[in-house]
């Protein structure tokens, strides 16, 4: 499954520092440009791996089910 993220990245001196727009708590630094957005795309993984692993605890115990939730634009 593919999802697209929006991050806001900027330098900031020898830095490279960004934020994902919609994940609160996934930023990450970077000395390139590059490096930046390989340590964003496996900060927002692993945020996505604990939320998941969050849900799936909370509703142990009783029936559910998984669906798709689309936002159109």
């Amino acid at each position: 499954m593919e999802a697209n993220y929006r991050a806001v990245i900027q330098q900031r001196g020898a830095w490279w520092i960004g934020w994902i727009e919609e994940v609160p708590g996934v930023n990450s630094q970077g000395e390139t440009r590059e490096e930046l957005l390989e340590n964003l795309r496996s900060a927002l993984a692993e945020a996505l791996e604990l939320n998941r692993a969050d849900a799936l605890a909370a509703a142990q115990g009783a029936p559910y089910e998984e669906v798709r939730v689309v936002l159109a634009a």
